[in-house]
């Protein structure tokens, strides 16, 4: 059958019974959402897939219900039938049966829903007061000299305590103050000791342990008073309440939580064992630190005892002495070299004085005179040596184009007769001109014919 809604021709919108569900479901799921619900366990089945299928019902009406896997895997206790119980679910229909139900996504046990709300409602309240604030904690006391342990003088918590603590820091005196850690009149029994422990002013710390258990067993330590009288102590408190994953309210009021008690008496003492090695490597250091100093008070005291004896009469005339001896040597080595000095000096002046004299300088004069005269003679031969050469290449080069050298290989220069102009061309003599033909050797008289 098809999804889609039948329009009819009277004009009704007819639904068909999947979309009814449907649409029925969007608006539960939409409508609702997440919500919590509280009742008790019935017919309950569990199929091989893994699911839990069970009503949840009270004195007046009852719901089914669905929880599907994963989600039952992680339940932390195992439902039955007529257990009262606190549910998370989504509601939604069953669309094939068309039937109303919840999706469960969380289950607990009611009683442990009550005291969760109660944890929650406590917890935020203290909160609020600034009760859990990290500057109003305070530090523990490095080297603890005496600790109270507030606890039960039966359980295994302070035999685990005791056991690390004369491992760890044998020199810890250790008063256990024993309480009961669960039931109604634990709470108060705690906030006496508590009390007590603040009136004794004779501890440096206080460690309020408990074993692990459910949250039934630790609610002593999610009492109100008890908050209020850890947040009161005038001893820093370290709380180490049941296992890693068990918080109280106890652990958010204290100066510092340790996951077990174990753990929180390694967290309040140092290690023996460190604290030696410690001492040892300190030991160490303070003897090289010693040696050291003493190494530069002695060099210290050599340089007092060297200015000391510098400073001493018998000393300062071995210096005085010394020091005359060295002024002596400096004199000595001065007028030797003022001495030697002067007679440079007048070596100079007397060689100075011998170029001065007449006879030396006519001497000089002489010499000059003879080299100039022959480098004037040199330069004279040079420069009529080199005017001839110049004159012979004139005279080559003017006989190469002279006319009388061409006429001297055969030529004649031809000439008129009358004005002696030269005859270059035919029409320059016509017929009957007389003409003058120079050879090399002379001329002949010719007529043009």
């Amino acid at each position: 059958m098809s999804e889609d809604r039948i329009v009819y021709a009277s004009g009704r919108d007819v639904l068909t019974p999947s979309q009814l569900t449907r649409r029925a479901r969007d608006l539960l799921e939409d409508g609702f959402g997440l919500i919590w619900l509280e009742g008790e366990i019935s017919n309950l089945a569990r199929p091989a897939s893994g699911h839990l299928y069970f009503s949840l019902k009270d004195g007046g009406a009852q719901v089914r219900c669905a929880m599907f896997k994963p989600k039952s895997s992680y339940l932390r206790f195992r439902p039955a039938d007529g257990q009262q119980v606190l549910a998370r679910a989504r509601v939604s229909l069953y669309e094939a049966r068309g039937e109303f139900q919840l999706i469960v996504e969380h289950l607990e046990e009611a009683g442990e829903g009550v005291l969760r709300r109660e944890f929650e409602r406590l917890k935020a309240l203290l909160a609020a007061e600034g009760l859990f604030a990290a500057e109003r904690k305070r530090a523990l006391p490095r080297f603890p000299r005496r600790l109270a342990v507030i606890t039960s003088a039966t359980g295994a918590a302070v035999r685990d305590v005791l056991s690390v603590l004369g491992r760890r820091y044998a020199l810890l005196a250790v008063d256990i103050v024993p309480v009961p850690v669960q039931g109604r009149e634990a709470p108060p029994a705690i906030v006496a000791a508590l009390r007590a422990v603040a009136k004794a002013a004779r501890h440096d710390a206080v460690l309020l342990a408990r074993g692990g258990g459910s949250i039934e067993d630790l609610w002593a330590f999610n009492d109100e008073a008890v908050a209020r009288a850890i947040a009161a102590s005038p001893l820093p408190v370290i709380s180490a309440i049941g296992h890693e994953t068990d918080f109280t309210i106890a652990d958010f009021v204290a100066d510092l939580r340790a996951p077990t008690p174990s753990a929180a008496a390694e967290l309040l003492v140092p290690d023996a064992a460190e604290l030696s090695r410690q001492l040892t490597l300190r030991r160490q250091r303070l003897h090289l630190l010693l040696q050291r100093r003493l190494q530069q008070r002695q060099q210290q005291l050599d340089r007092l005892q060297a200015q000391l004896q510098a400073r001493s009469p018998g000393q300062r005339l071995q210096l005085g002495r010394s020091r005359l001896a060295a002024l002596q040597l400096r004199l000595r080595h001065a007028l030797q070299q003022v001495r030697q000095r002067r007679r440079e000096r007048v070596a100079a002046l007397l060689t100075r004085l011998l170029r001065q004299s007449p006879a030396a300088r006519l001497q000089r004069a002489r010499l000059a005179l003879a080299h100039q005269r022959e480098l004037l003679q040199h330069r004279l031969r040079g420069g009529l040596d080199t005017r001839r050469a110049h004159l012979a290449e004139l005279a080559r080069a003017l006989h190469a184009v002279s006319p009388l050298a061409v006429l001297a290989r055969g030529y004649a220069l031809l000439q008129d007769a009358g004005d002696g102009h030269l005859i270059r061309s035919p029409n320059d003599a016509p017929r009957g001109s007389l003409l003058r033909a120079r050879l090399a050797d002379g001329e002949l008289r010719l007529r043009v014919e």
